[in-house]
């Protein structure tokens, strides 16, 4: 404008005159004229006359000066009037200009102005120089883009803009347009995307400049720029748009009628996206390149960030959808027959790490239930691309464990429809899909052996007609030119279910498969006995199967100690794999150790057992004798090193290219390459061959935690593998903290346990971490910690782990084994177990910063966690000052590059006051509990204890009473209930115990206290619990009685959840329950087994619970028919005790003694047997208490014991003094003394029994039966012909006085008879042992005695058939080993004893009189009631209408018993 203005000359001047410069024209003009007020608007008026006559509208929009934000100057230059001027466009110049313009040419001024806006858009568009494509503005294209678009705004304000027009003349200037500037009008609001779209005549034109412009803005997006946050914006704005516009929620995809076009295109834009990137993506992409940068950059729109502001609708979902059938059906040209042999190729591992991650971001919008049943729908009906199906179906169990029975549930439905039907598809598609879920490993699918054996070894499918059978047969043959040879071995090995008169249609398979395989040059005969049939790996030669097999069978009988089921099978059912193979490789010859090995101790247990040819024995000794004498020689010994070096030596190298590229910042984009070298040589390093390093992975890990043991190959690759990680973590740490490294060390550890590297990796880690760990530096331990985090992130891939002792006896995920490689027993256990703690936490806190705690979670072990909190609380005092939510600590987390100068104290407490840290204990199951806390504590041994005693008994009291007593349940604590923190320290303390003498680390029987002596510490605690919550406020008063002590309510609990069988195991386990119970039982206020004494009048004391455990529990380890003295005493301490907070003591002892004779009368019994070391002490404690005599209960033991004193030492025939209390009392005193008498006296006190009254003497006849059980079962008894003798001369009495005695022998529970009190008097092995006493007395009965009770008959079978059962199912085995040894002489074995029962009964049921078989007739009802020569007198003295059934009775009795 300046240069017109230049040009222009006056008004007036002639044209023939010559013009002059400014200079002149202003000559003569330096004093400026003064104007009024209608001078300087005529001036104003004529200076817009003249701009507006030489205005260029186009150059006008672009006119820009200065920063971005500054007006034109145009603008301002019209504005100056000042404030009066107005400002509004239509006066402006702009809108004259316009105004003017579109009166010249005939047009709307809307028109005109949407031409001009979008001409200067297309200008600024097209001034870049850069080669095409482009998509993006330059800086100097975004200064003065703002300019046009606030004039478009302010024309658009006033009216004088068409929206619909400059759509129009947008896309006549389409292939200049930018799409940031179709965004810039978007986001602006100038006019939408939707606008654009709809206004376009051409829709498929629309679409392809469209999704042409986002692929080429993929492209450029991910190239390191500026303005990458707006090429993002950019794309996340396009993505909502389209899939709002293009999937809205009420408009079926499958819908015939004609979308709308903006439907249309922003579908069709997604469509070809998708589809540009899977062709990318098939065509094989180079790592970096432009398009797989923008496939990346494509695929990352689906993360869900990007639909955060739309995720309410049902348009994403709908999208995804959408999305997943387009891969499942994009270019379907591979057929069934490409898919069964290539589908090995399309598992996860081999899925392209995009297409991969694409399906886990799709995973994480659709449910499993949703994928499953879209996966069902797009195979029903339509063709699909098998790869991509595949590849999808492995990802799908492989991201989303709920999957699987999903996918079982549907593979299901699909045999059910193909065998209805006879349907190739639904048969092939079960096939397909089984067969890929199951290659990806037994931890996501069951293995393809199992699924057909289950599937097709029953008729579940096959077996409704021979047409299903046919089917299934004609498809198996149909398959075989196609099949791996792992898929034959599996159909021969479990095949189908076939009825007999169809086995030719299952022998023409086999002999078709067997021909295949035979192609091949398989064998199934050489298959190894632990190979995995179903892998996907190449078949392994018989040698090196044969090899593996015979480490699998060694570690296996170590472990056991037995050989395997599967040596022992196949040495009867695979014979010639097993001597062709499996024998030569156990055989192999070499030096015999001094010391048996596993190896040696399994091939004599193979030789002991016949499995090992004699021949082959001995030239394998013979082979180890010369290898011993020439191993001193070793000729070839230094080439074979070099041979087995140079391996090695390779694989160096390779690490150490590694860590170069790792080291510079430049050859980050190398890395993959380096670790596929790693891996390709790590396999010869191992001395693998291909096939080997392809072998299937084993289902679980076998480890020895007390003695780790590595081959000399393995521990040289696995040190050098362990130490180039700890080096290549140093080095990538000095450019980059974790999370920005890669995943290099994932890679890195997914090749360790790819090559089978696994087991040796743990048994390494288990040698340093538990056996070497003083000796470990800071970068050891740096470097073991970051791997055991990166083994954690794979722990889902990774078999289990059978650590052995002193671990769990189940198997332990790969996060859990460090748990037990790390103790916390001893100063130097802790401070190891504390910088591995700080390093895994820091490392996988940085690591995994971006990504949700659950990562954190399934990387680390909760316990490693738990430990790390116990171990600063417990070292550091300052950690528990710090209050819970303190605010994240200043410091780095991950600090590796400052090694030598490591404070591990400093970094422990540094991630301890981390907010990140605090969050992560947030989570359930990471805080340290008060449980968790009792049993680290517990494995402290305080001898070695850095901390003081005084420091030890503060940190306890602390963290009992200051952290978990108050803390609430969901954080670990006891919500402020002191009954909840003393039954957690019990329960706790026996669990310890418990483990400790299973560990073997204790040998005290007496609850093996002994070994750690940290037991007595918290065991101290536990007193001063209960002794705090009997001085707690008293249980309310009032009629209802206080409820029982909280510990007999744990005890309970602990004995339900063992087993009730009686066989020695179990019997032994309950015992070892109860011995800790007594201990705690001991330790605590003897009032806790007898409570507190009730407000009001005196009453009996609630010993309910007490009474229970001894007649249910420690009655059946009571001897001599008595409890041990340490209880009893303890419960009479507590007794009085109790009762010297009642107001009448004497009457509450009473009561409460005599509703233990009712209720519990083994306890005094008990106090009989230990009366005169009781009697002091509790004389000594009832005067404290009362200054009268004892309780009358109390006395009346005194007096039983006086009684049995007088009446086996009064001489002569005197009458026996009066029973001072109840009959089976004064019995008990009487055969305590009986005992007690020496064999010389012991006739002359029997002398004295015809004295005794009658029910006495029952009682008495009872405890001497269990005498004599007792002698025949306790080891080393003395006493038993004594024993004998006495229950001979009482039965001998009651006999002769003619009282019934045959009841002893058939006590029950009911009513209120003698089985009410003898049977809580007895343990039950006794009780059951009673058959054994009623026929050891055969010589004592009385010849009429069938004659004269009536019941004697029936009583005499009963016994006898319960004898052969004791005997059968071994009950008598203790009498019979002592019976053996000769300790019962002159009283037989139990064999001899049931061969004279049984000729009694054959003499005796002769004998009987008819009345006395009427009982009889209900026992030989029983099954198997006894043997045929007894039934057969039995049944020939029965009437002849009886139940012929009870005539077919089985034989008891083999030949070999009868003839006994």
């Amino acid at each position: 404008m300046s240069a017109s203005g230049a040009r222009g000359a006056f008004p007036g001047s002639g044209s023939g005159r010559c013009k002059r410069a400014w200079t002149e024209l202003l000559a003569g003009r330096v004093k400026r004229q003064k104007l009024g007020p209608d001078g300087e608007q005529k001036v104003r008026e004529s200076a817009v006359r003249l701009l507006r006559s030489h205005l260029n509208l186009s150059d006008l929009f672009l006119e820009v000066e200065g920063p971005q934000f500054e007006e034109p100057r145009l603008r301002r230059w019209i504005d100056w009037g000042g404030p009066e001027a107005d400002t509004h466009l239509s006066s402006s110049l702009v809108g004259s200009a316009l105004r003017d313009q579109a009166s010249r040419l005939g047009v709307p001024v809307a028109v005109l102005s949407s031409q001009v806006v979008a001409s200067a858009l297309a200008r600024i568009c097209a001034s870049d120089a850069r080669p095409s494509p482009r998509v993006l503005l330059t800086p100097e294209q975004r200064k003065k883009l703002p300019s046009v678009l606030g004039t478009a705004r302010d024309l658009t304000a006033h009216g004088m803009f068409s929206r619909r027009c400059f759509c129009g003349e947008v896309w006549k200037v389409q292939n200049s347009l930018l799409l940031e500037a179709v965004w810039h009008l978007h986001v602006q609001n100038i006019v939408s995307l939707q606008e654009l779209l709809e206004s376009h005549a051409d829709v498929q034109a629309a679409g392809t400049w469209l999704s042409g412009s986002l692929y080429h803005l993929c492209e450029q997006m991910e190239a390191s720029s500026p303005h990458t946050d707006v090429a993002r914006a950019m794309l996340t704005d396009f993505v909502q748009m389209f899939v709002l516009r293009g999937f809205p929620k009420n408009v079926d995809p499958r819908s015939t009628v004609e979308p709308e076009p903006v439907t249309q295109i922003a579908a069709d834009v997604l469509q070809r996206m998708l589809a540009s990137a899977l062709e990318a993506l098939a065509a094989g992409l180079q790592e970096e390149s432009a398009a797989y940068k923008a496939v990346r950059c494509w695929f990352g729109t689906f993360s869900r960030h990007t639909y955060q502001s739309i995720i309410s609708t049902e348009s994403p979902k709908r999208f995804f959808c959408h999305t997943l059938t387009q891969i499942l059906t994009h270019k379907p040209v591979l057929k069934v027959s490409d898919a069964l042999q290539m589908q090995r190729e399309w598992c996860f591992a081999r899925t392209h790490p995009l297409l991969s991650g694409l399906y886990r971001k799709l995973f994480v919008v659709l449910s499993p239930e949703e994928l499953v049943a879209r996966l069902q729908e797009v195979l029903e009906t339509q063709e699909v691309n098998w790869q991509h199906v595949l590849s999808c179906v492995s990802a799908l169990v492989i991201c989303l464990p709920d999957a699987q029975p999903l996918v079982n549930g549907w593979v299901a439905r699909l045999l059910a429809r193909a065998f209805e039907s006879c349907d190739l598809d639904s048969m092939v598609s079960a096939f397909l899909v089984v067969r890929q879920a199951a290659q990806e490993g037994p931890a996501a699918f069951p293995p393809y052996a199992d699924w057909f054996q289950a599937s097709f070894g029953s008729a579940r499918y096959h077996g409704c007609s021979k047409k299903a059978l046919v089917f299934l047969f004609k498809f198996l043959s149909d398959l075989v030119p196609f099949e791996a040879p792992q898929y034959l071995k599996v159909h021969m090995l479990h095949p189908p279910l076939v009825p007999s008169k169809h086995r030719t249609l299952l022998s023409d398979y086999v002999a078709l498969a067997r021909t295949r395989l035979a192609d091949l040059k398989v064998s199934v005969e050489t298959m190894g006995l632990y190979e995995d049939v179903s892998a996907a790996g190449d078949m392994a030669e018989p040698h090196s199967q044969a090899s593996r097999d015979v480490e699998k069978a060694v570690s296996v009988f170590q472990h056991t100690g037995k050989v395997p089921v599967a040596v022992m099978e196949a040495s009867v059912f695979r014979r010639p794999y097993y001597l062709s193979h499996f024998l030569p490789a156990l055989l192999t010859p070499r030096v015999l150790p001094t010391v048996e090995d596993a190896r040696a101790a399994l091939i004599e247990a193979l030789r002991r057992a016949d499995k090992i040819p004699p021949s082959l024995y001995s030239a394998y000794r013979q082979a180890c004798s010369t290898a011993g004498e020439k191993q001193p020689e070793a000729p070839g010994s230094e080439a074979e090193q070099s041979c087995a070096e140079e391996p090695l030596d390779l694989l160096t190298a390779a690490l150490g290219e590694l860590r170069a590229s790792l080291s510079d910042p430049t050859q980050q984009d190398v890395l993959s390459a380096r670790m596929a070298v790693v891996s390709d040589r790590l396999g010869p390093a191992l001395g693998l061959s291909k096939d080997d390093e392809d072998g299937s992975s084993v289902a679980t890990v076998e480890l020895s935690v007390r003695t780790p043991e590595l081959p000399p190959q393995e521990l040289k690759v696995v040190d050098l593998l362990l130490t180039a990680f700890s080096q290549n973590l140093l080095a990538a740490s000095c450019l980059a903290p974790p999370d920005r490294q890669g995943p290099w060390a994932a890679h890195l550890v997914r090749t360790l346990c790819g090559h089978g590297l696994l087991p040796a990796v743990l048994t390494r880690l288990c040698q340093l971490l538990r056996h070497q760990g003083p000796s470990l530096s800071a970068s050891h331990v740096l470097g073991l910690a970051a791997l055991a985090v990166h083994l954690g992130e794979a722990a889902s891939t990774l078999p289990a782990v059978c650590a052995g002792p002193p671990g769990p006896a189940r198997p332990l995920p790969v996060p859990e084994l460090f748990d037990c490689l790390l103790p916390c027993g001893t100063p130097e256990a802790w401070a190891l177990c504390l910088r591995f703690c700080t390093a895994a936490i820091s490392y996988s806190v940085c690591k995994f910063s971006s990504q949700s705690r659950g990562v954190l979670r399934r990387c680390l072990s909760p316990g490693l966690i738990k430990k790390f909190q116990f171990l600063v609380l417990r070292l550091f005092p300052e950690a528990r000052d710090a209050p819970a939510g303190a605010e994240d600590a200043a410091g780095p987390g991950w600090q590796p590059r400052f090694l030598p100068s490591v404070d591990w104290q400093r970094a422990a407490l540094c991630l301890w006051e981390q907010g990140a840290f605090r969050e992560l204990l947030e989570q359930d199951g990471l805080r340290l509990t008060y449980r968790d806390w009792l049993l680290l504590e517990l494995e402290i041994q305080p001898e070695v204890d850095a901390l003081s005693d005084t420091e030890r008994w503060a940190f306890q009291q602390w963290a009992i009473h200051e952290r978990f007593l108050p803390a609430p349940a969901s954080a670990g604590g006891c919500a402020g209930d002191l009954e909840a923190a003393c039954t957690v320290l019990a329960d706790v303390l026996m669990d310890f115990w418990q483990r400790s003498q299973s560990d073997g680390h204790l040998h005290n029987s007496h609850l093996a206290a002994g070994g750690y002596t940290g037991n007595r510490d918290i065991f101290s605690r536990l007193q001063e619990l209960a002794g705090d919550l009997q001085q707690g406020p008293e249980a309310p008063l009032g009629p209802s009685p206080p409820r029982g002590h909280f510990l007999f309510g744990l005890f309970r609990r602990r004995l339900q959840a063992l087993a009730r069988e009686q066989d020695v195991a179990t019997r032994l386990q309950r015992q070892q329950e109860l011995l800790m119970f007594r201990r705690v039982l001991l330790g605590l206020p003897p009032t806790v087994l007898v409570g507190s004494p009730q407000a009001g009048p005196p009453a009996a004391l609630n010993c309910e619970d007490f009474f229970h455990l001894v007649n249910t529990e420690l009655r059946d380890f009571s001897q001599d028919g008595a409890l041990s003295h340490d209880i009893t005493v303890h419960f009479f301490r507590g007794l009085l005790a109790a009762c010297s907070r009642s107001s009448d003591p004497s009457q509450a002892a009473d009561l409460t003694l005599t509703a233990c004779g009712a209720q519990c009368p083994l306890l005094l019994t008990s106090a009989l047997l230990w009366w005169p070391r009781l009697e002091p002490e509790l004389r000594r404690r009832w005067t404290r208490c009362s200054r009268g005599p004892l309780p009358s209960e109390l006395q009346r033991l005194q007096e039983a014991r006086h009684f049995a004193k007088s009446v086996l030492g009064v001489l002569g025939p005197l009458e026996a003094p009066p029973a001072p209390g109840p009959a089976w009392l004064c019995a008990a005193a009487l055969h305590l003394e009986l005992r007690q008498a020496g064999k010389a006296g012991l006739r002359s006190e029997l002398a004295r029994l015809p004295c005794l009254g009658d029910e006495l003497l029952l009682f008495l006849f009872f405890f001497s039966l269990m005498g004599l059980l007792a002698s025949h079962v306790t080891p080393h008894a003395a006493g038993s012909p004594e024993a004998l003798a006495v229950c001979a001369e009482i039965l001998g009495c009651l006999q002769r006085r003619g009282v019934s005695w045959l009841p002893l022998f058939q006590l029950t529970e009911a009513g209120a008879g003698l089985g009410h009190t003898l049977l809580r008097l007895a343990p039950d092995h006794l009780l059951r042992l009673l058959p054994v006493a009623f026929y050891s007395l055969l010589s004592s009965f009385e010849e009429d005695a069938p004659l004269q009770q009536e019941a004697f008959l029936h009583v005499a079978v009963d016994m006898y058939l319960q004898l052969v059962r004791l005997f059968v199912d071994g009950g008598t085995s203790a009498v019979s080993t002592r019976a053996h040894s000769g300790e019962l002489r002159g009283q037989g074995d139990p064999v001899s004893l049931i061969t004279k029962a049984r000729l009694f009964l054959l003499q005796l049921i002769p004998r009987c009189p008819a009345r006395s078989l009427a009982r009889v007739t209900e026992l030989l009802a029983a099954p198997g009631a006894c043997d045929p020569e007894v039934r057969a007198a039995l049944l020939r003295r029965q009437p002849a209408g009886l139940d012929p059934d009870l005539r077919q009775a089985p034989c008891l009795f083999g030949p070999d018993l009868h003839g006994v």
